[in-house]
């Protein structure tokens, strides 16, 4: 079994201490760095990169966003996914975050079970947006927080729109494959497809396209 390594950054010493009991209790992740700010984080990567950084947004000594920039800007951190730690009240850096380059978002009340299973989901190379900050998200956009210009969509077909319109929903490959009766298998290559045809650095670019190209709507807010 291959072990999934994780750097938390965090500026409470309780913070960090706890999701990395929680973290190492498992047999197939390991926390390998610890960090309580953002220059200290990205000093000690250089040394020991990891597959996953756990971050708390707001740190002294350079905040989880800056952090985020540095690390995807830098080519010998091209593996590292970040995974940053938010609440509802941080809107603008959510969208900020986007562009940056996080691979997904945990709130401070998350369950123990959802913050392991997101630290498993991002090591794949997946993006992690649960449909409660998916929600969120596009809301604070729609009120003019918007990132990017849409891409256009006449290079789908009409199965992987409706596959678009779904992962804009925050559903997983595997509700997606439910939801469409497929394989989950074939859900994950459709959004694989799908990801190289508009040229999307991740999953979470996917929902902000699925929403300014209209495929996800205001209404879809409400009404879940």
């Amino acid at each position: 079994m291959t072990e999934i390594s994780v750097a938390i950054a965090d500026d409470h010493q309780l913070v960090r201490a706890g999701f990395a009991s929680l973290l190492d209790a498992e047999p197939d992740i390991g926390v390998r760095v610890q960090a309580s700010g953002g220059e200290e984080l990205l000093e000690k990567l250089a040394a020991t990169p990891v597959d996953v950084v756990l971050m708390d947004i707001r740190m002294p000594d350079g905040d989880g966003l800056w952090a985020t920039e540095q690390i995807a800007a830098d080519s010998s951190l091209d593996n590292v996914r970040v995974v940053l730690v938010t609440t509802f009240g941080l809107d603008e850096y959510i969208v900020r975050a986007v562009r940056a380059g996080a691979s997904g978002f945990l709130l401070k009340d998350t369950e123990p079970v959802d913050l392991i299973r997101a630290v498993r989901v991002v090591a794949e190379g997946e993006a992690l947006l649960s449909p409660g900050v998916t929600k969120y998200l596009l809301a604070r956009m729609s009120l003019g927080l918007r990132a990017e210009p849409a891409t256009h969509l006449d290079v789908l077909t009409q199965r992987e729109r409706e596959v678009l319109a779904l992962v804009g929903q925050g559903l997983s490959n595997d509700e997606i494959a439910a939801k469409l009766v497929l394989s989950p298998l074939t859900a994950k290559t459709h959004v694989s497809r799908i990801m190289s045809k508009v040229a999307a650095r991740d999953r979470v670019h996917l929902v902000v396209l699925a929403y300014e190209s209209g495929l996800v709507s205001p209404g879809w807010l409400h009404g879940q």
